[in-house]
């Protein structure tokens, strides 16, 4: 039987500091910009103020990309642009540095940490720090089998804890969370249909690659079929990920629960870590207080998640390309909201 028990997050997460956000709010009307003039910089400076319990806000000065991966058996079925069991390929260009997120994290300065949950390839193949976590080669087909065994999905939950807490005691100050997967939208779709409660075909998108007509209509089947095995486990989040989620989505849910526990922001990227979001909602519902949303990927599956969720998006772009991309774009903005908030003068008080 599991020694973990999800139900111990709803008293372990607090909200952000209501009294400091108020006391940024104070400080924002005294400053020499009028309030609301810096539209969604505004929010952004006193989100990040709850999220660090300081007015005025510090800097983010140690930022950092977490990134998991993963193989995803419903790829087999011919669901996504890329080849089934390629997110290895995936993984070493971003290593190697010739990804969208490697050249962003490189221009901002930022780095970026791969974790390794169920790539399918031979772990020696790629980095000790990268494998280390890893709970399996590969996570099940999930309109047919289950995606991980109930060991494995307490393993992908409590390895997703363990990054979050190395992250916390390392000094990060905020976290871009992101997947590198291949079969990953497929899955987030299953999972954002089952707590939505909505069809298969209302969250199925075009993934990164945007795939055709065909493949469309395949993934809408396989997201039907795996829900099929879902709404009946739809009570239990860590059997709902074992059942139809696989180690990154487990990962990464747990991942979010410890960084609110720890107090850690976390910038949410494309529609897996929208699904993963969701999932970590239903444990503990202060949670999603901690994560912004990047942006809209035009992902329908990741709007529905992030409507139920009242997040929302920093940035429009029509970023689909996943691996953190999307949420490094809008670092920046969150980086020059903590600057306005914190550096801005007051207006000087009219003497009597």
């Amino acid at each position: 039987m599991s020694s973990l028990n999800l139900d111990d997050f709803t008293d372990l997460i607090e909200r952000p500091d209501g009294g400091v956000r108020r006391d940024a709010e104070a400080r924002r009307e005294r400053q020499i910009v009028p309030p609301g003039s810096l539209g969604r910089l505004d929010d952004l400076g006193e989100w990040l103020a709850a999220a660090q319990s300081a007015v005025p806000v510090r800097p983010i000065e140690r930022p950092r990309v977490v990134l998991f991966a993963g193989d995803h058996g419903i790829a087999g079925l011919g669901v996504s642009a890329r080849a089934a069991g390629s997110a290895v390929e995936l993984v070493r260009e971003v290593l190697e540095g010739g990804r969208p997120v490697s050249v962003l994290a490189r221009r901002q300065g930022v780095p970026v940490r791969v974790v390794d949950m169920s790539l399918d390839c031979d772990p020696e193949s790629l980095p000790e720090d990268v494998v280390r976590h890893r709970v399996r080669r590969g996570s099940g087909r999930i309109d047919i089998e289950d995606a991980l065994t109930p060991e494995e999905t307490e393993a992908a939950f409590r390895a997703g804890m363990a990054v979050a807490d190395e992250e916390a005691d390392s000094g990060t100050d905020l976290v871009v969370l992101g997947d590198v997967s291949v079969g990953g939208t497929t899955v987030a779709g299953v999972l954002v249909a089952a707590l939505c409660g909505t069809d298969a075909s209302v969250v199925t998108g075009r993934g990164g690659l945007a795939i055709d007509d065909l493949a469309w209509m395949r993934k809408c089947a396989a997201i039907r079929d795996a829900l099929r095995r879902a709404r009946p486990v739809l009570g239990d989040q860590l059997q709902l990920l074992g059942t139809v989620g696989g180690a990154d989505l487990t990962a990464m849910t747990g991942f979010l629960l410890q960084a609110a526990v720890r107090k850690l922001p976390v910038v949410l990227d494309g529609v897996v870590t929208a699904a993963c979001a969701l999932v970590a909602q239903r444990v503990a519902f202060r949670a999603p207080d901690w994560w912004l949303a990047a942006h809209d990927s035009g992902e329908p599956g990741q709007a529905k998640a992030l409507d139920r969720m009242a997040l929302d998006p920093v940035l429009s772009h029509g970023v689909t390309v996943g691996e953190g991309a999307g949420g490094l774009l809008a670092l920046p903005l969150v980086q020059a909201a903590a600057a306005l908030a914190a550096e801005l003068p007051e207006v000087s008080a009219s003497p009597e």
